[in-house]
């Protein structure tokens, strides 16, 4: 098995409140056991955690402490926007209006998960771990999420490995949430339609959902799934 280095990641952490809109969560669903699978340095385990929410996250970069995970943030930071600087007509700038405004956004979720991440990891909230083997007892979570991960990356990872991530999640959580279902040139997931018959035949129910949220231009739908 190769070992996961930092130098390959580029950590980029969402905000409570885009959890809240991308995943459609209501105060119901936040009073549940959450997990969050490939959270990376995302504000909203520390948010959540200090509103008194139950959740964990789980993503192979805890295996890094926090001046090693904020130093690859220092390192990226400028790359990201100069990125998204010049592919802007591929966002939608509603919520967030400017590539500045979404550069203090994004590190204030980052800071955030920083200030938290050492008490986090000793309360065990951060876990290391990835898809689709997750070091978890069967049930443990009332709902599990993905941001930003499967199906975006459909071009790397293969259906089969979505199958195995998404059933994985399914085990630990009686709900799995996945944002969004688009890939990172913002198509539909070559990958979508044949997950969703092979849950099925799993049985399991497979929703797409609209969302209020939308910054990908075209990416505000997720899929849930439940059991039957």
């Amino acid at each position: 098995m190769v070992a996961f280095t930092l130098d390959k990641v580029v950590p980029w952490g969402r905000s409570y409140q885009e959890y809240i809109d991308m995943f459609g969560l209501t105060e119901a669903d936040l009073q549940g056991r959450i997990l969050g699978c490939g959270d990376g340095p995302a504000g909203f385990n520390a948010a959540l955690t200090a509103r008194g929410g139950h959740i964990v996250s789980v993503d192979p970069i805890y295996a890094f402490d926090a001046a090693q995970i904020k130093s690859r943030i220092t390192e990226t930071y400028d790359t990201v926007l100069s990125q998204v600087r010049k592919n802007q007509n591929d966002f939608v700038w509603n919520a967030i209006t400017s590539v500045e405004e979404l550069g203090r956004v994004r590190m204030l979720a980052m800071d955030a998960f920083l200030s938290d991440y050492e008490a986090g990891k000793n309360e065990g909230r951060y876990i290391v771990g990835e898809l689709p083997s997750l070091p978890f007892d069967s049930g443990r979570f009332d709902m599990a999420l993905s941001s930003h991960f499967l199906f975006l990356y459909s071009d790397h990872l293969s259906a089969e490995f979505h199958l195995q991530a998404l059933l994985e999640m399914l085990r630990v959580a009686h709900e799995v949430r996945v944002f969004p279902v688009l890939t990172l040139s913002g198509e539909p997931s070559p990958h979508l339609a044949s997950i969703m018959d092979a849950l099925a035949k799993h049985g399991f129910c497979t929703e797409i959902r609209r969302v209020a949220y939308e910054f990908q231009r075209g990416g505000n739908e997720l899929l849930v799934v439940k059991a039957l």
